[in-house]
């Protein structure tokens, strides 16, 4: 007896449930989206997202202190510094990765201003005397800046590294298979985007946590990653089809190549997952954000290759038939 499409374990059934997972994304998306869209409103550069240094200008200040840092505490150092002519300061307490040798440094304390046209001595004089006044053993542990034109300039440059790797995959997707398989790995990969930038606007919005350069380079991987993930579904059911489409329906072919590639694609994550997790937790503080954009676009890309992105070309497929059908008549 030769092998069958149809022979393949059924461990999920994508097409039954197609619009349980498209719901499911939906609902998903919608407080990262409301939450954009509050940012928009009330961030002074009605951006998304918070926007660190690298992209509005300004300086960043860290102090390591030996003492806990409450939230409390955190008001009073900003309450501190607009009496001492710093402006509107953005204040983080870190938690850092602690070696023998710096064991008694229980947090990092990280003051962002506004690019100072006096100086930067001067706005490190006045963050420096607030810190050391609450907490004598303060240390100065780093010190970055930013000006305002370059900031400028690394987000417009960004947007464009966005732009075209999102450009060449649709070109690549395109050329590799049908429109219709480009445009829904598109709009798979945009649920995938969508679903970490909305994320962070929330943690934004509730913990302060700002963009930099480094989460643009995470957004690219995860481009890439996702894409990828859907790349070997799509290859399998194009295979299919050429093969089984006069012995097994288009539904039958796209959940029999799920289900082919399910295993792949999860062990694949899963392995990922482990090592992001590790960075995550015993990394240092300075890749924790860089490491959860990778997180939350693997766990998305994941869902969107098995689940989004074949809910979405099964759709494709039944409206392409009724159009023929009508058309016909």
């Amino acid at each position: 007896m030769s092998y069958s499409v149809l022979d393949t374990k059924k461990i999920i059934n994508v097409v039954k449930y197609r619009w349980l997972w498209i719901l499911i994304s939906v609902i998903f998306l919608m407080p990262g989206i409301i939450a954009m869209l509050w940012s928009v409103k009330t961030y002074p550069t009605h951006t998304p997202l918070l926007v660190g240094i690298d992209f509005t200008g300004g300086t960043i200040i860290k102090y390591s202190v030996n003492t806990e840092v409450s939230t409390n505490d955190i008001g009073k150092i900003r309450l501190d510094l607009s009496k001492n002519n710093v402006d509107n300061p953005v204040i983080q307490v870190l938690r850092p990765v602690t070696t023998e040798a710096d064991s008694n440094i229980k947090n990092i304390i990280s003051v962002k201003t506004k690019f100072s046209e006096n100086g930067q001595n001067e706005t490190i004089d006045a963050v420096s005397e607030v810190i050391t006044a609450d907490y004598p053993e303060a240390q100065l542990v780093e010190v970055s800046s930013v000006g305002p034109v370059l900031g400028k300039q690394l987000f417009i440059n960004s947007l464009i590294a966005i732009t075209l790797a999102l450009l060449a995959i649709v070109i690549y997707l395109t050329v590799r298979f049908h429109f219709e398989f480009a445009l829904v790995a598109c709009i798979a990969l945009f649920h995938d985007v969508l679903c970490v930038v909305g994320i962070f606007s929330i943690l934004g919005l509730l913990c302060g946590v700002t963009i930099d350069s480094l989460f643009i380079t995470a957004v690219l991987t995860v481009l890439g990653y996702s894409v990828n993930n859907t790349i070997v579904v799509f290859d399998r059911v194009r295979e299919n089809l050429k093969f089984y489409s006069k012995k097994a329906t288009y539904d039958e072919i796209v959940n029999a190549s799920v289900n082919q590639t399910l295993a792949r694609s999860i062990n694949t994550s899963l392995t990922t997952l482990l090592v992001l997790c590790s960075l995550y937790f015993l990394g240092g503080v300075t890749t924790k954000d860089f490491v959860l954009v990778l997180i939350i676009g693997v766990v998305a890309g994941t869902y969107s290759s098995i689940f989004l992105a074949n809910a979405l070309i099964v759709v494709w497929n039944k409206f392409e038939q009724a159009k023929k059908a009508k058309t016909a008549q």
